[in-house]
């Protein structure tokens, strides 16, 4: 086969090929979603009102704070919110981005699966040349036992080659305060068992800002019933609000979303 065939069918063959995604656009949306490979719009980013977040008064406070120094291009930390599941730990971080949209600072959020940890080095590559700052949101993480992930965060984190860049901070949330349940890492024999607990807590240290989210008491359950109902002026019964938690087992900010919904079903409306 001569070159002049072989230049043709290479030729035949690169049009057939599809072209190059087009680099993304980091500054024209509020959110992004990083599938491991490459980032995609969020084009429905809508979260909860800032307002709408209550019964972590503390926690809220805190976190905007933090965001708006980092949003400012002022010094901030990276932060993991821990503790039981429902109590708007993500909802949180997206409605803190969201607010600071609105007051006009240059911020989008980044969301990307725990199981994506490997390939963070090549977004924080793309991250790092954009003058936008980012939030780096990571929902729900958890490691197995034996998993790499936990020295893989804390490079990431800080002191590793591939640290994440300084337009870029990482908000984790996740059921145990750190993050490697503790008796997870006692499962391997006594030599590697203390190595293993030193690595779970000098994860968790990595994060400068750590917020706790504790199962809402009644009086704060209460409260963010009345928030939601309010909002989308909904009627409610308090009695009734507390046997729809007791019936699911608890009262949490999700329990008190669910309710809202249900109230809005029967009264024949949209929220």
């Amino acid at each position: 086969m001569n070159t002049d065939i072989l230049k043709r069918i290479a030729e035949a063959l690169e049009r057939l090929s599809p072209p190059p995604a087009p680099p993304m656009d980091l500054s024209a949306y509020p959110a992004y979603h990083w599938d491991g490979k490459r980032l995609a719009p969020v084009h429905h980013f809508r979260p909860l009102p800032i307002d709408l977040i209550v019964g972590v008064d503390r926690q809220k406070t805190d976190m905007l704070e933090n965001s708006r120094r980092h949003a400012s291009g002022a010094a901030a930390h990276d932060v993991l919110l821990w503790g039981a599941r429902g109590m708007g730990k993500s909802a949180l971080v997206k409605s803190v981005v969201g607010e600071l949209q609105k007051e006009g600072l240059f911020v989008a959020l980044v969301e990307a699966s725990s199981s994506h940890l490997a390939s963070l080095p090549q977004l924080f590559e793309e991250l790092s040349v954009s003058g936008r700052r980012f939030i780096l949101f990571v929902d729900d993480i958890a490691f197995d036992t034996h998993d790499n992930g936990p020295r893989l965060l804390r490079s990431l984190l800080e002191g590793g080659a591939e640290a994440r860049p300084n337009n870029v901070r990482l908000y984790v949330t996740s059921n145990r305060r750190n993050i490697v349940d503790r008796t997870m890492a006692e499962q391997t024999d006594a030599i590697n068992a203390r190595d293993n607990i030193d690595d779970s807590l000098a994860l968790a240290d990595r994060f400068g800002l750590k917020l706790g989210f504790q199962y809402a008491d009644q009086e704060a359950f209460v409260s963010m019933v009345a928030a939601y109902a309010s909002h989308f002026d909904l009627d409610w019964d308090e009695a009734d609000a507390l046997a729809f938690a007791h019936q699911r087992g608890g009262r949490s900010g999700r329990v008190a979303w669910h309710y809202t919904v249900e109230l809005a079903g029967r009264a024949g409306r949209k929220i």
